[in-house]
């Protein structure tokens, strides 16, 4: 654990905060964002995590620094699962692509206080009973397998829990009002479909924490460490959707990627329970060589989509959801629910 200074903690709270006001009062007005505007923001969001872990580096030392970097990358491609999911809801819902913006980043909101209550208490378990990383690496093994057999769960937006949930709490009318979550009908108050869609990113957020939860904990045991690389891999992942929206398909081996790199977080969480449980001789993987392979990895992931395209569009229709004009959802699903 390192002592990080409670400054420290100030200046990344303060970080998020006005990063997403600004990011909030730039998109007030709905509108649909183009590839330009989401690099500039991608660029953005990747800049202030590198001058973030610049500051680690220089404040707590170069082992913190290239954990937190580590950790950062690591979320950061983990999350590529999530643009695909992204894509598949905001199909699902037919949400105008004008709106779309608005849905994450209030996915982001939420994203940001769950993984600081599900790694705060991975922290505290990991700290308390070190055998628990044994299960984590499990987890992260079977999720490997489901991968490379192809049989990584499916999410149904319609069916999740978090939507379903939500229709037995207020009654959600069929159709879009602008970008407004709540309307009032005959004297009472009902949500528009655009909320049904924020429940189903944060359910499939839910989802994905199962990975990247243990995964990040096999880089550091830090609580600041693991926090801020999350949070700050999460802040873009809004400006990487609207970058790569359209283009998921041509990387199609970044999920053999993702399997070689949680197999590889896998053996390092048994090594290191191994060499605290059994005997200090066996050996850990250090941070900077974990960087180096998923570096690595990530980079011939990309390499190998581009010089191998996939075989042409298999008309699915699984893309980057509706288009502006689409207000109503048709589906047997998106019934008015009283």
């Amino acid at each position: 654990m390192f002592d990080v200074p409670f400054w420290l903690w100030t200046v990344f709270a303060a970080t998020v905060v006005v990063s997403l006001t600004v990011d909030l009062l730039a998109h007030r007005s709905a509108h649909v964002i183009g590839f330009k505007e989401a690099a500039a923001w991608s660029g953005l969001w990747v800049g202030l995590a590198l001058v973030f872990g610049a500051v680690v580096f220089l404040v707590l030392g170069p082992t913190a620094g290239t954990e937190y970097t580590t950790a950062w990358l690591l979320e950061k491609s983990l999350s590529v699962d999530n643009l695909f999911v992204f894509a598949l809801i905001f199909a699902y819902f037919k949400v105008p692509r004008a709106y779309q913006h608005r849905v994450l980043f209030f996915g982001v909101i939420g994203a940001l206080v769950f993984r600081g209550i599900f790694l705060a208490a991975g922290v505290a378990v990991v700290n308390r009973l070190t055998a628990v990383l044994f299960a984590f690496a499990a987890i992260l093994f079977w999720s490997v397998y489901k991968i490379l057999k192809g049989e990584d769960e499916s999410f149904d937006p319609g069916k999740s829990f978090a939507v379903r949930l939500l229709r037995k709490i207020i009654p959600v009318r069929d159709t879009y009002a602008g970008p407004k979550f709540f309307v009032k009908e005959a004297g009472k108050h009902v949500a528009t479909p655009l909320l049904a869609v924020v429940a189903a990113i944060e359910a499939a957020d839910l989802i994905f924490a199962v990975d990247s939860v243990p995964a990040v904990l096999a880089v550091s045991d830090d609580t600041f460490i693991v926090y801020t690389s999350n949070a700050f891999a999460i802040l873009g992942l809004r400006a990487l959707y609207f970058m790569l929206s359209g283009l998921l398909d041509r990387f199609h081996y970044l999920s053999k990627g993702l399997a070689i790199i949680l197999g590889f977080i896998g053996v390092k969480l048994i090594l290191q329970a191994l060499h605290k449980m059994v005997s200090p001789s066996v050996p850990e993987i250090p941070s900077p060589v974990s960087l180096a392979v998923i570096v690595v990895v990530l980079a011939a992931s990309v390499f190998l989509s581009l010089r191998r395209p996939p075989d042409a569009d298999d008309g699915d229709g699984v893309g980057a959801g509706g288009g502006p004009g689409e207000e109503v959802m048709t589906s047997p699903e998106h019934k008015n629910v009283n």
